[in-house]
């Protein structure tokens, strides 16, 4: 099975379709407030799904990490505005240390193609 790098990097890609599958890098968006860096990060999901053949109604699991659960629905608002109604994938949320302290929230994302 043939492995296709989206955007590859000195330290990583964009993206890994593998199969049928695509695998996102972890998402992180500009702006000061969650609300920003949400939408944001988010198009860039849309981006590179369409760069993969694939798009948010496919999404299988997305994880998702906010540097402060107080933005937990500040988040929320911005995801559910953004998903397929019709095709909600799985879903986890944690808050943990993001790679600088100016980044608020961060999506992880695999999909089907």
């Amino acid at each position: 099975m043939s492995i296709k790098r989206i955007e590859p990097g000195k330290r990583m890609s964009g993206a890994v379709v593998h199969g049928n599958t695509v695998y996102l890098a972890g998402q992180v968006g500009e702006g000061v407030s969650v609300t920003e860096q949400s939408k944001s990060a988010l198009a860039e999901v849309d981006r590179l799904l369409a760069a993969a053949g694939s798009s948010k109604s496919k999404i299988l699991q997305t994880i998702i990490y906010l540097s402060d659960m107080s933005t937990f629905g500040e988040m929320n608002a911005v995801w559910e505005g953004w998903i397929d109604p019709a095709n909600p994938p799985a879903r986890a949320t944690s808050e943990a240390a993001l790679a600088t302290p100016d980044y608020k929230v961060e999506f992880i994302v695999t999909a089907a193609i």
